[in-house]
């Protein structure tokens, strides 16, 4: 038990260090071993002291190692002096390239660099020339690109930053996956590169890379043109990037994603298939007349056999959390056996933990990391859940393989049924389906697709075979084609899923008990009340400003606008943020997900300011989203989405419209939850000017609370603030800065008018347009406002209660230690 307590130990410890804000400074550490040491002085006068001192000090011990690591990586860092600066660099393609019809994006290690100050590892973005615009090449051929492979060296003109992601509540923080993966720095292609040479065997990984390469370069040609050719593509290899969005929001809405990826079920089968074989060849192998299992019991030789099965399985999956965790307890189990140690599963449990996070500490940022090792102990579990029959009825084999699937079916069913609380406090949503559609997508996504998905890549890689390859993968096509009728079916019903909003952390804890209480053996005290701990966390709705007060939530979208209000009971979208391509915008990647942390079902009003794409770019995926009561824009709203159609390539597929739709105008005003809600502009027209830029029509709009006032200027310049101030707009207590703090907007006059306390700026950093200007920043903190920005401290909230206006930011809340010393 001791043991089992210093490896825990290390891994808390460990889990501590990462949640830090900042790293201390050596001094602080010297006084956590002293202080270890005070405390392990009278702890060894008492009679069995070693019972606590070893786990004391492993977790002493775990501290140190983590923060030593993370030391060393935060120094390899890009030096100030290179930053957003084009350098020289020569480099080695370390991973399987992302293919996009007009991009490349790849991870590389710096051989050299001038002027050096560049880091060790780097993510790599090469675009094609020529701007395709954010609808991408619909109906044009994809830029042509050298083939990279992993090995390969080039000679690169970066131009280099540090990573640099948007911070939203409860979001995927991008530059804490980056420092986990290693890359500090991120380069975009300038000119063009030079081919230098090609290194195959500079390293294991580089190795295995290229083998990635050439098996998904084999398998292409026979998935060309397959719906879900990119599924059979993830399956073999654990490439998942052309796995396109509308078929992971179908996965996730039947909850069925652990199937597609990569999962430990699919390589402990794939193990157990080789050491099968290798237990059937070795027994009837025979060396200088004596057979092999003389020499070596077949059992062990099949446990070898299946151990590298599944390390060279986990090295063309590219060796994520999960395969990691997969193959490590896998060695433990057969190196026990080998060694005939018995070992029970927490020893186990423990022993791989640990020896994961010792391996990559930062393997705890990943939510595949939580979710495979607690799929791992509701199987461990699972064992004591019932007894065994005294005496079973005899069997034949038929009857035996059947028995074996069914028990393994409903093993996995109960393992994605155990975790869908722990998906929920992840993802901020639960799948009502899942339990269906899992019961007969594990049997043919684990032993039919699977299997051919493999046998495809094998059979792709002999000559000769190119008709067999054919023929796998028509046959893994049409089975995955059968099984997703019935899934896409699901999805697309009205409750197959429900938004689960997020929970405060003791709520969460409170959740995890109750999970931990469900997997309990039959008979376990209060074991089926379990759910009754779970229900709080899923149930749980946010706190709602009070009647006559707001909450302002200026989302961190780059250089584009989206800003969410929420009263007591009515929420308001102000603009959708920006399409950055044909298959990525703002409002599926940041609005919607926000308004599912934040317990937002529905919207009662949409705002699109002006028909710009950095205002409008997301409302498609709004509208897909999330129902719209009432709208209101600058422009002809149903007209645009149906242009934006044509340019998508899909003229008939409309999104669901808002109840009402309606123009903003001068003198449009509303009240709720008593909060006024007023258009300062455009002005009424009869006939619109068709010269007048879009920016000058934008929708400006005026909240009144009952405690504080909030302005929403869109893109207005001087003209248009100066005509609000003939029309006596007064003082107003948070104003967001129009055009994103461009020096067109934001005039001495209007600065000095509306005496602003805060001032709001959605801006995407080293823009090139250089919002917020330097001199407009500078006028409002000299009028005595305190200027904010979503580039550097992310999504802001501001809250109006009787007790004062609080304003906050995302980077300040929830700082880490990666964001920088």
């Amino acid at each position: 038990m001791t043991g089992r307590l210093c490896l825990l130990a290390v891994v808390l410890a460990t889990a501590a260090v990462q949640c830090l804000a900042a790293m201390p400074g050596y001094a602080i550490w010297a006084g956590v071993v002293l202080a270890a040491v005070l405390v392990s002085l009278p702890i060894l006068k008492t009679s069995r002291p070693w019972q606590v001192l070893w786990p004391l000090w492993a977790a002493v011990l775990g501290l140190v190692l983590a923060a030593a690591r993370i030391e060393y990586r935060l120094a390899d860092e890009l030096s100030q002096g290179n930053e957003n600066r084009v350098s020289r660099v020569v480099l080695r393609v370390a991973s399987l390239v992302k293919l996009n019809p007009d991009s490349r994006h790849f991870e590389a290690e710096v051989i050299s660099s001038q002027p050096a100050g560049v880091p060790s590892r780097i993510f790599v973005s090469w675009v094609a020339p020529g701007k395709t615009g954010p609808y991408g090449r619909f109906g044009q051929e994809p830029a042509d690109f050298p083939d990279l492979i992993p090995g390969q060296i080039w000679r690169m003109a970066l131009t280099l930053k540090k990573p640099h992601g948007a911070r939203n509540p409860h979001a995927f923080d991008f530059e804490a996956y980056m420092f986990a993966q290693g890359l500090r720095a991120t380069g975009s292609v300038r000119g063009t590169p030079q081919y230098l040479g090609d290194q195959a065997w500079a390293s294991l990984s580089i190795v295995a890379q290229r083998a990635r390469h050439y098996v998904r370069e084999a398998m292409r040609p026979h998935l060309d043109g397959m719906r879900y050719g990119a599924v059979l593509l993830a399956l073999a290899i654990g490439d998942q990037a052309s796995v396109g969005a509308g078929d992971w929001q179908v996965f996730n809405r039947t909850g069925i994603t652990h199937l597609v990826s990569i999962s430990g079920s699919h390589i402990t089968m794939i193990a157990a298939l080789g050491g099968m074989a290798m237990l059937w060849i070795w027994r009837r192998l025979r060396f200088r007349g004596r057979a092999l299992a003389e020499r070596m019991p077949a059992q062990i030789a099949a446990a070898i056999a299946a151990l590298w099965v599944a390390w060279l399985y986990c090295l063309l999956a590219g060796w994520g959390v999960p395969a990691r965790r997969t193959f490590l307890m896998l060695a433990v189990v057969a190196v026990a056996h080998v060694v005939r140690l018995p070992l029970n599963s927490s020893r186990l449990l423990c022993m791989v933990v640990f020896a994961v996070v010792m391996l990559d500490p930062w393997a705890l940022f990943a939510s595949g990391f939580w979710l495979s090792f607690g799929a791992v102990y509701v199987l461990m579990a699972s064992s004591s859940w019932a007894g065994q029959r005294l005496r079973a009825a005899a069997m034949t084999r038929t009857r035996r393989m059947l028995s074996f699937l069914h028990s393994a079916s409903r093993l996995q069913l109960a393992i994605t049924v155990a975790l869908m609380p722990f998906l929920a406090l992840i993802f901020h949503q639960i799948s009502i389906v899942s339990p269906l559609a899992n019961t007969y997508a594990i049997p043919v996504i684990s032993l039919v697709v699977t299997p051919l998905s493999l046998l495809l890549a094998a059979a792709a890689f002999v000559p000769g075979l190119e008709w067999l390859a054919a023929s796998l993968a028509w046959l893994g096509h049409a089975s995955l084609d059968l099984m997703m009728g019935p899934t896409v079916w699901l999805a697309e019903l009205g409750p197959a899923s429900f938004d689960v909003a997020e929970a405060p952390w003791w709520l969460m804890a409170l959740a995890l008990c109750g999970l931990l209480l469900a997997v309990m053996p039959y008979g376990f005290p209060a074991r089926r009340c379990a759910w009754l701990l779970m229900l709080p966390a899923l149930c749980w709705r946010p706190e709602r400003p009070p009647q006559g007060g707001w909450d302002l939530f200026a989302l961190d979208v780059g250089q584009s606008s989206a800003i969410v209000v929420q009263t007591a009971r009515h929420a308001l979208l102000f603009d959708t943020g920006l399409r950055t391509s044909a298959a990525s915008d703002e409002g599926a990647r940041t609005v919607w997900p926000f308004m599912q942390s934040a317990g937002i079902k529905k919207l009662d009003v949409m705002v699109i300011s002006h028909a710009d794409i950095d205002h409008a770019g997301g409302v498609r995926s709004v509208l897909e989203s999330v129902p719209v009561g009432q709208s209101y824009s600058s422009f002809d709203l149903s007209a645009y989405l149906r242009r934006e159609a044509g340019l998508l390539g899909k003229p008939q597929e409309m999104p669901r419209l808002p109840l009402a739709m309606s123009s903003c105008e001068r003198g449009g005003a509303w009240s709720t939850d008593e909060v006024e809600f007023q258009f300062l502009w455009p002005l009424k027209s009869s006939r619109p000017d068709p010269s007048a830029r879009r920016n000058d029509q934008a929708c400006v709009l005026l909240i009144r609370g009952r405690h504080h006032s909030l302005l929403l200027t869109s893109d207005i310049g001087h003209a248009q603030e100066a005509s609000l101030l003939d029309r006596g707009l007064g003082r107003v207590d948070v104003v967001m800065a129009a055009h994103h703090g461009s020096r067109y907007s934001s005039s001495p006059g209007f600065v000095s008018r509306v005496q602003a306390g805060h001032v709001l700026v959605q801006a995407g950093l080293w823009n090139r347009y250089g919002h917020p200007s330097p001199e407009v920043q500078r006028r409002w903190q000299d009028a005595g406002a305190r200027f904010w920005r979503t580039d550097l401290q992310g999504a802001i909230l501001a809250r109006s209660r009787s007790s004062g206006l609080q304003v906050d930011s995302t980077r300040q809340r929830y700082r880490r230690y990666w964001q920088g010393r």
